[in-house]
């Protein structure tokens, strides 16, 4: 499966509004060409992730823009708008919140003001209390609204960050995280330095399940966090593949268990040292078999030369345009048949995972969240109430919280098909 990896695209306002008077767009739209003439070659885009900082100001029309650029973007690559994933970058966070919201700054710093191992519980405490859950997403208000489109929304108190599954060859899949790593963002109206921000054991369980290969994606690096050696040690031990943003640096580094990816930046301010855009194109496939089984990756990256303006592929010591790794997948954590003695029946992997998140990753699922989405307020009010998928009490919520909780109790519940046909029914009204 081939990965379209990008970050920090920084949709600006009031730039980003008229795509005439955008001095940023060029560089997007030459971005999609190249992307399309190396998907040609290589074959489609299988998913596009991208790893944060989609606005600059965490503003709606920010947004707005972006949805338009991302569908040119995946239509260039052939990749369906099902199959892309979204996480929030710290200028996804509306700081002007902040800055009006005694809420959000009281819970920003009681989180903050713990220290040591106290610091994880606080962190939960605030997470999973209703109203000061709610406050610590209040900034993150118009990202949501946005990520809702791609099931890729978090919300209090037990969504802090989202997993969905992509399948691979032999029966293997690839799940992805989607970490959050900007609640403490903007505390305080103070820019972010290095160790301002707690990413907490919460987000870095990484449960290793049979036949699935874990894929990390935050916008900050660990050495971003005050808790960055525990953070690090969790995603080099737990996943295969790290996917990185917010440095604007490109870069790859290999080892014999992980491989990771810093993006570099679709859109680095043009006034920063070193700017140059760039992004990555990773073929991700399962070669061999049983236990001599390995995940095997292809890297490009990209990156922008000024004359001619067009995309250019990094080059290994080696002199090669392509960046090589093979990872071992470890082999089926079966019980095996004895002769005499009736076989075990054993589901496939993803099904055996009771992980109902995860399992709803699948395009035909993702496809009816994104109608869903595109239905009236209204619309989506009478589907969940009429299946019992939210009560009165609830409609209180923000609707990406709201919605995601529905759909989420409609996999549980196997309602999805009644989703389905009322979401039809509607669209033909």
């Amino acid at each position: 499966m081939l990965l379209l990896h990008i970050s920090d695209i920084h949709f600006r306002e009031p730039d980003c509004v008229n795509p005439d008077l955008d001095p940023d767009r060029p560089y997007r739209t030459i971005m999609i060409r190249d992307a399309r003439a190396r998907a040609e070659r290589l074959g489609p885009v299988g998913a596009i992730l991208i790893g944060g900082d989609i606005a600059f100001k965490g503003h709606p029309q920010e947004y707005e823009a972006a949805k338009a650029w991302i569908s040119e973007l995946a239509e260039a690559c052939g990749c369906p708008l099902e199959r892309v994933f979204v996480i929030p970058g710290n200028h996804d966070v509306d700081r002007g919140v902040i800055t009006r919201s005694a809420a959000v700054r009281n819970a920003q710093a009681a989180i903050m003001a713990a220290s040591g191992h106290r610091r994880e519980r606080e962190f939960r405490t605030q997470f999973t209390d209703p109203d000061t859950g709610r406050a610590l997403l209040k900034p993150l208000e118009a990202y949501n609204d946005f990520a809702k489109l791609f099931s890729c929304q978090i919300y209090p108190p037990d969504h802090l960050y989202w997993k969905q599954d992509l399948p691979l060859e032999d029966g293997v899949h690839l799940r992805i995280f989607g970490l959050t790593s900007v609640l403490l963002s903007g505390a305080g109206g103070r820019d972010d330095t290095r160790d301002s921000l707690y990413l907490s054991p919460l987000q870095t369980g990484l449960d290793p399940v049979d036949d699935v290969v874990n894929l990390v994606m935050s916008h900050h690096p660990p050495d971003w966090f005050s808790d960055q050696d525990d953070v690090d040690e969790k995603i080099c031990n737990r996943s295969a593949i790290h996917l990185f943003g917010h440095k604007h640096r490109q870069r790859i580094t290999k080892t014999d268990h992980y491989v990771r990816f810093s993006a570099g930046a679709v859109n680095p301010d043009r006034g920063e040292a070193g700017w140059q855009p760039a992004y990555n194109l990773i073929d991700v496939r399962v070669v061999g078999e049983g236990p001599t089984r390995a995940l095997e990756i292809e890297a490009h990256l990209l990156q922008w030369q000024d004359n001619p303006e067009q995309y250019r592929p990094t080059q290994s010591l080696g002199g090669e345009e392509v960046f090589r790794q093979r990872i071992s997948i470890p082999g089926r954590m079966r019980v095996p048949a004895i002769a005499a003695v009736a076989p075990v029946v054993t589901a496939p992997a993803a099904d055996a995972d009771a992980d109902v998140e995860a399992a709803m990753s699948d395009e035909s699922t993702r496809n009816l969240v994104f109608r869903f989405w595109k239905l009236t307020v209204s619309q989506r009010r009478d589907i969940a109430l009429g299946l019992g998928l939210i009560d009165r009490e609830e409609l209180k919520l923000p609707e990406p919280e709201r919605y995601g909780r529905a759909l989420l109790r409609a996999g549980e519940r196997g309602l999805l098909d009644e989703v389905a046909r009322e979401v039809a029914q509607r669209e033909r009204s």
